[in-house]
């Protein structure tokens, strides 16, 4: 039982002394010089979002996790069927990090229901990075906007 044991262990002390690919902490966190493709110049000038912003915003949590916060926001919309929603972010202004909430409507008319069957759910992560220099999350909507503060 101990020799196995003791092969074992040392197996382990010696995949976490070298430098190879088998040894667990060298496999996230590397990084190796690449060629730039685009200069800055070059890159494409980002697009309006065509999305609409959702009719109103009825929750907003942001929830601590291990590396940094989830923001989920529920919002509620005219109709049944809009998708592809995503909390949209604006850059970072005093320390308040401002999210649009937007969707697509469906692509013909939809049934209205009651307001349980139209809510959508969205998230954004953000990292323990970024939240050292927000003090405030704001999520948009078209008809309110809710606040998170520290």
């Amino acid at each position: 039982m101990r020799r196995p044991l003791l092969v074992g262990l040392a197996l382990v002390l010696a995949l976490g002394a070298c430098g190879s690919r088998l040894n667990p902490l060298n496999w996230i966190g590397g990084s190796e010089p690449a060629p730039a493709t685009l200069a800055p110049t070059d890159l494409p000038a980002t697009a309006p979002d065509a999305r609409p912003l959702i009719a109103q915003v009825i929750s907003l949590e942001v929830e601590p996790n291990r590396g940094g916060a989830v923001v989920r926001a529920v919002g509620v919309p005219p109709t049944q069927g809009f998708w592809n929603a995503e909390l949209v972010a604006r850059p970072v202004q005093d320390g308040v990090m401002t999210y649009e909430f937007r969707a697509l409507p469906p692509p013909r008319g939809a049934a209205v229901g009651t307001q349980a069957s139209r809510e959508v759910t969205v998230g954004a992560y953000l990292t323990a990075y970024q939240l050292r220099s927000i003090s405030q999350i704001t999520v948009v909507s078209a008809g309110n906007a809710l606040t998170s503060r520290r």
